[in-house]
């Protein structure tokens, strides 16, 4: 996506973060924000101290993000587009270090659960960190042959590490959806060239309800290719629900889905359309 150079782009990490790399591929000359987390990094746009937020919405091996989901639900922000990542998972040592020599792997959780299987294999311990290149960070500080990183090959540059072992994620066609948040709606001609959207609701608490709402979406001819629920936090046991659908939401039969879903619905956002993009 092009981008002026004034744009400020929020994300959450450090140099080296996958989220880091994306955005640099997708606003080559942005002026990128580093956050602490996703939250920070949202808001950010919100309260107009950033342009834009590349967040991770969604990984093919680990799922969903929810602390992003949650943010979606409650949070003002549109998408504008959704980038695909793929995800190469590096163990990273010091200088001094084997695969031998390793007792314990730092990293997310989700990078973590990406390479289950090569960590259980060597029987390491887990430790998480709030992100990869944060992971690695720490490994270079602490300069400790016994510690190892999972991350990418950039922090292994960054930080000073040996790459151990390449592409230890289980699956090879690990991929990462990134959604770039802004505070301002498409337009009507934006949206007539997408064919994938995002909306989320909550239904009426009525017998059938959550049945109806989802027929309404097949009766208008929406393929749902996602299909979710995240506990409501200020109500227990209470949820809303996710969906990504194909198609256009601003075509006649998406305004009739739209309308016939608010019959069914006590609240109904549509976060956001796209046409799903690969970075190079």
């Amino acid at each position: 996506m092009e981008s002026e150079k004034t744009s400020k782009i929020a994300y959450s990490g450090i140099e080296g973060a996958f989220a880091n790399i994306a955005a640099k591929k997708i606003f080559p000359n942005g002026n990128l924000v580093s956050f602490l987390d996703f939250t920070s990094a949202y808001k950010a746009v919100e309260n107009g101290e950033c342009d834009y937020a590349v967040l991770p919405i969604e990984n093919s091996f680990a799922g969903e993000v929810t602390q992003v989901s949650d943010l979606m639900f409650t949070g003002s922000l549109f998408i504008k587009e959704v980038w695909e990542l793929t995800i190469h998972q590096n163990l990273l040592g010091t200088e001094n270090s084997s695969i031998d020599s390793i007792k314990t792997v730092i990293s997310h959780p989700q990078a973590l659960e990406q390479c289950t299987s090569f960590i259980n294999e060597h029987g390491w311990k887990i430790q998480i960190e709030s992100n990869t290149a944060r992971a690695a960070k720490k490994v270079s500080e602490l300069n400790d042959k016994s510690i190892a990183a999972i991350a990418s090959k950039e922090t292994a540059e960054l930080y000073g590490l040996e790459i151990l072992a390449s592409n230890i994620n289980e699956n090879e066609n690990n991929t990462t959806r990134f959604a770039v948040f802004t505070k301002n709606k498409k337009s009507e001609t934006e949206k007539k060239s997408d064919d994938t959207f995002i909306m989320m609701f909550t239904v009426k608490n009525k017998s059938g309800m959550l049945a109806k709402a989802i027929n309404v979406i097949g009766d208008n001819d929406f393929n749902m290719s996602e299909l979710r629920s995240r506990p409501l936090r200020k109500q227990a046991w209470e949820y809303y629900f996710f969906v990504e659908a194909q198609g256009s939401v601003c075509s006649v039969q998406g305004r009739k889905m739209i309308k016939d879903l608010q019959e069914q619905c006590e609240m109904l956002k549509i976060v956001g359309s796209y046409k799903i993009q690969a970075i190079n």
